[in-house]
């Protein structure tokens, strides 16, 4: 399934499959929106699956903006278990 990225009063909702196919244009796409507008809100909501391969782009994406000081929030149906996961990472290194 195809990841379409839509934008809804500056929040960009993930619908489809956050994969191994599509985590690196996501990844591409998100980092040039948080270049642009200094910071990043991603609904996944509709996102119907999340693999390691789009975990990894969203702890890129959390790292690129901690390190340029920007703002990256992830909301929606899951997204605790997406900052519990960054969180472990985080403290474990």
């Amino acid at each position: 399934m195809a990841l379409t990225i839509k934008e809804n009063n500056g929040t960009y909702q993930i619908e489809g499959a956050l994969n191994a196919y599509t985590a690196k244009h996501f990844q591409l796409h998100c980092q040039m929106l948080l270049k642009a507008y200094g910071e990043l809100t991603i609904d996944i909501e509709k996102t119907s699956f999340i693999d390691t391969n789009g975990m990894r782009a969203i702890k890129a994406l959390f790292a690129k903006a901690m390190t340029s000081q920007r703002k990256f929030y992830v909301v929606g149906t899951g997204c605790k278990d997406i900052y519990d996961d960054i969180r472990s990472t985080t403290i474990a290194a």
